[in-house]
């Protein structure tokens, strides 16, 4: 079988192999355990290699390099326009040799092999939209034609759409999916990851891009406000991104040198030690799919504090396992006072967290990837 995927995921090429962004990476290789032959569609870049890049596991890998491309300004259009054409091609190209197309979603890569695949309605497809599904959202033009496209079942035939959260009144081909990061092996004991909040010092967490969208200035906020009511507490933010230099003035600025640190990007290990022993993660994220740091802290019963965009909700069940923030600084800043005041209350969040995100193994991911491969 010839596994064609379209990805907007940048690409490099090292060490005579191609490495991207790890958390796809590592999804892709269990993918990969079921396929005899693997063809990439995406954009190459430039990059030096980081504890968040990973490289492809498998024998028989195809690159098709692309020009990357965007519409952010009048001149980016205009090249695009030129581009346009050419990227088009590659992907009609690469899929009219495919046994089975996957698109990965929202991007505009995902955006072309949406309209493109149509022309193939008799080959097996899947798309992978990792982005809101949520149906009352607010999105960009082009999300919202993305999904309108792959869940139209007259333009898009014989394609699974998977996809983050359970929403009423979907079409035939919609397929609530999850991810995970975390082995059956990993699973603990609850009284092995349930903190006390009656420690001597509260740690905190921010895993995410530090960018607009995943605000993480909110969660310095938050956890300076609780200072500031005199609770012992830090912050470790994991990540890098255009707001690192703004943070660390505000942190200068505000004095919170000794509370929070910014760690950079970090593996797997260093991320799962951290999971493992704070009490809370912070993530007031604008938009998100199936937010994986907030999965892969409740899989350590690291209690989550975020906004509830997608299935979110969904994931806390609505507060019961863990706190929805409001972004109203004050009324947040109380609802995680009270939860520090209330030890039990904690432990039972905690311990709620955890079991819901310990059935979502790598074991039962690969199970249901298989599933859909073989469906």
């Amino acid at each position: 079988m010839n596994f064609v995927i379209i990805t907007q995921v940048p690409h490099m090429h090292q060490h005579n192999s191609y490495y991207a962004y790890a958390p796809y990476v590592k999804e892709m290789n269990i993918w990969f355990k079921y396929l005899e032959k693997i063809t990439v569609v995406a954009p190459m870049c430039k990059d030096t290699i980081s504890p968040i890049w990973e490289d492809y596991q498998h024998n028989n890998l195809q690159f098709i390099p692309v020009a990357a491309f965007d519409v952010t300004s009048f001149k980016n259009t205009l090249k695009t326009i030129i581009q346009l054409p050419r990227i088009a091609y590659s992907v009609y190209k690469a899929m009219a040799k495919a046994d089975h197309i996957h698109l990965r979603c929202p991007g505009n890569m995902g955006l072309i092999g949406a309209v493109v695949q149509i022309a193939f309605p008799k080959k097996k497809k899947t798309a992978k939209y990792a982005g809101n599904w949520e149906p009352n959202s607010k999105q960009p033009w082009s999300y919202r034609l993305q999904k309108w496209i792959v869940s139209n079942t007259f333009l898009t035939r014989n394609m699974q759409v998977l996809v983050y959260g359970e929403w009423p009144n979907q079409t035939k081909n919609i397929k609530s999916f999850f991810t995970a990061t975390y082995s059956k092996e990993e699973v603990i004991s609850k009284s092995q990851g349930i903190r006390s909040v009656k420690d001597e010092t509260i740690r905190f967490l921010f895993v995410g891009t530090l960018s607009k969208g995943k605000q993480p200035l909110y969660a310095i906020q938050i956890v300076e406000q609780l200072s500031n009511k005199g609770k012992k507490v830090v912050l470790e933010l994991y990540g890098e991104g255009v707001l690192r230099s703004e943070l660390e003035k505000y942190i200068t600025k505000q004095q919170l040198q000794d509370q929070i640190q910014l760690k950079g990007n970090q593996n797997k290990e260093v991320l799962k030690e951290a999971y493992q022993n704070s009490h809370f993660l912070v993530l007031a994220s604008k938009s998100e799919g199936w937010p994986k740091a907030v999965a892969e802290a409740m899989f350590w019963g690291c209690v989550p504090i975020a906004t509830p965009v997608s299935c979110v909700p969904q994931m806390l069940d609505n507060g019961k396992r863990g706190v929805m923030l409001t972004e109203a600084i004050i009324e947040d800043v109380e609802k995680v006072a009270q939860l520090l005041e209330d030890e039990q209350a904690y432990k039972r969040t905690s311990s709620a967290a955890q079991s819901w995100s310990q059935q979502f193994t790598t074991e039962a991911f690969e199970q249901a990837i298989a599933q859909v491969l073989l469906s």
